[in-house]
């Protein structure tokens, strides 16, 4: 009998979990772009912040913050001429033991040898260079020299392959000669890669030989040049942050070690070669350091490897340069800097950035970051709704409409549907009908098909509010208010007049309808010009369309009309208004009230110019003039609306 047993899925993350909520990540962006925020600015602020309602998830800020911290402490803590202190004193232990050992010799050749050691150059690679054949008399400096050579021997190698000082602690001429072994292999291999005729089997047999010696295992040649690379820029960086003495001494020291070892042809050839592939890398620039620890060569290069790191990481995670994702962040550097922890709060972190996307609330559009008719849909809710607890804390009564939408009582009858019904569809002779045309299973449905329930009529609005997009209200900072009120309004149409006919007009120099789709991402033009002209010629058009609705036009604006649509379609602008401007704009007025049409304005200045025009517009057609606080914008137009609806 087979038995199973049941536990807690251990194989990496849920596979039946669902899908990450974004809701709540897109409120937070909403709150920004209805401030007035694009899109992407919108989503590269909440990255910063970090998740919504997730404690203890680190933003983009914070993993900032302690990149530069890390970058901070690497600076104020790392020596990088310690390779040199500590050549200076195993030389000088040589040389006072090889002296204490000539001392009691009364000899010529002992006084000879003490000459010898009084004129070495100052300079310490000069030095050793001096001493390579000089035959010591104590076996005690004998070994304090070698242990000189052992150990640039070691720093030289690391500094140039991450772990070589360990492998080569012990000294031993078959480790060095396995060493040049491997560097020929390298350099054979990056040259066959040159031509043309690297494959991935000569890269498994060479690590398969000398992988020991790269402790942080590439999978590939590509991933092997690159830690190479790095490192050796790295090197580089360290030569060119110390004092011209320290830079030349130590490059001395390297040269001779190398030259010493048989490597300093095969290493010319890798760093040849490196530099070849990598040019990007910054490989002579210098890094402000300091510290009271001395380090070791290997040591130092790692730091300003690191530093690299950091710096590169920075930049990433600032997220500020054009086209900028967070999969630019490499996650290997994040763990490198700051730990597993910071890893998956990156991945959560691009969690959202990537289900914004797939749940259908983002989308890219050459390159430029879009809110989907989804997202525009729930901002104006998130909108509306506030507009509303706004109302409800004030008291102007309840505004929750019950019957709102329903589009009046069925009379039992149907008919063919036409372009623009608004009657709710049909079904069952929908589907007859397609029955019928097709003859036979499966049934495919066409538009001739479609019939809908016939209703009494229901009194419907035709609605234009017409919103100023000139710089001025930029400047003045009513933009965001106003972009907040036509998401508002869009949205309560949608939602709780869906008979209503809704056009939302911007204007500046020109006028032009607005999407619904394009209201939350839609920023104010820097143009000259408020030109109502044409904004109430194209909402007369719209009410033109619907001569039985009842007609609602609201005018939101802080400047009075300053610009006007020639006769060959372009606008003229004119400060101070121009006569002409102002005919033509109140003639449109004048056509407004013979459709029936009051309009309502809502300035947001308390301009003279602009008060003398609205109350000359309120004369003329009846209207009512509203001076909102800009805060209050949406709730005296959402209120307002509400109460044209009522009344018809």
């Amino acid at each position: 009998m087979t038995s199973y047993r049941y536990g807690e899925y251990q194989d990496g993350p849920d596979p039946l979990a669902a899908p990450y909520d974004v809701r709540g990540a897109l409120d937070e962006m909403g709150d920004a772009i209805l401030s007035g925020s694009t899109p992407l600015d919108a989503l590269r602020d909440l990255l910063k912040r970090g998740l919504p309602n997730a404690p203890g998830r680190r933003g983009l800020e914070e993993l900032l913050r302690q990149v530069r911290k890390r970058r901070r402490d690497l600076r104020q803590n790392t020596r990088l001429d310690g390779i040199l202190e500590q050549a200076r004193e195993l030389l000088d232990r040589a040389l006072d033991q090889e002296r204490t050992e000539l001392f009691p010799d009364p000899s010529d050749d002992a006084r000879f040898r003490e000459a010898q050691l009084d004129n070495l150059p100052g300079d310490t690679a000069r030095a050793v260079q001096e001493l390579s054949e000089y035959d010591w008399r104590s076996p005690q400096a004998r070994r304090s020299f070698e242990e000189l050579r052992d150990l640039l021997r070691r720093e030289v190698l690391d500094s140039q392959f991450k772990g070589m000082r360990d492998a080569l602690a012990n000294p031993d001429p078959a480790a060095m000669e396995r060493v040049r072994q491997m560097m020929a292999a390298l350099n054979e291999m990056l040259d066959r890669d040159a031509r043309g005729e690297h494959t991935q089997q000569d890269f498994d047999d060479f690590m398969r030989d000398y992988g020991d010696m790269f402790p942080e295992n590439p999978r590939n040649l590509e991933e092997l040049v690159d830690q190479l690379a790095r490192r050796a820029a790295a090197a580089q960086r360290m030569l060119a942050s110390m004092t011209p003495q320290q830079r030349a001494e130590l490059a001395s020291l390297m040269d001779q070690t190398l030259q010493d070892s048989g490597l300093a042809d095969q290493m010319r050839r890798l760093g040849d070669s490196l530099y070849t592939r990598r040019p990007d890398l910054a490989w002579n620039s210098a890094e402000r350091v300091g510290g009271e620890s001395p380090m070791s060569m290997g040591d130092s290069v790692s730091a300003l490897q690191e530093l690299a790191d950091l710096n590169d990481l920075e930049s990433s995670l600032r997220q500020d340069y054009p086209g900028a994702r967070l999969s630019d962040v490499d996650e290997e550097a994040i763990r490198r800097a700051l730990g597993r922890t910071a890893v998956d709060d990156l991945q959560a972190l691009k969690q959202i950035e990537r289900e914004l996307e797939q749940q259908g609330y983002l989308r890219r559009n050459r390159g430029k970051l879009e809110l989907t008719p989804k997202a525009v849909r729930r901002l104006g809710e998130t909108a509306l709704r506030r507009v509303f607890n706004s109302l409800e804390s004030t008291r102007r009564g309840d505004h929750d409409q019950h019957d709102a939408g329903a589009a009046g009582e069925l009379t039992g009858s149907t008919r063919q549907w036409r372009f623009g019904d608004e009657q709710p569809i049909d079904v069952v002779r929908t589907v007859i009908n397609g029955v019928r045309r097709g003859g036979g299973a499966p049934v495919t449905l066409s538009v001739d098909d479609f019939e809908v329930a016939e209703t009494e009529r229901r009194s419907a609005a035709a609605v234009c509010l017409l919103v100023d997009l000139s710089y001025s209200m930029a400047l003045r900072g009513t933009w965001a208010a106003a972009k907040q009120t036509a998401l508002a309004l869009q949205a309560l149409v949608a939602s709780k007049f869906p008979q209503d006919s809704v056009q939302i007009i911007g204007f500046s120099n020109y006028a032009r309808v607005l999407q619904p789709d394009e209201l939350a991402g839609l920023e104010w033009d820097m143009v000259q010009g408020t030109n109502l002209h044409h904004a109430l010629l194209i909402a007369g058009r719209h009410l033109d369309r619907h001569p039985d609705f009842e007609p609602v036009v609201l005018v939101v604006t802080d400047g009075e009309p300053t610009a006007h649509l020639m006769r060959d379609g372009t606008p003229q602008f004119e400060w101070p208004p121009s006569k002409e401007t102002l005919e033509l704009t109140l003639a449109e007025v004048d056509k407004m009230t013979r459709r029936r049409a009051t309009l309502n304005v809502f300035m947001l200045a308390a301009d003279e110019r602009l008060r003398a025009f609205v109350d000359e517009v309120a004369r003329r057609n009846g209207g009512r003039v509203f001076a909102p606080n800009v805060d209050k914008l949406g709730e005296y137009v959402v209120s307002d609306f509400l109460r044209a609806r009522r009344r018809s």
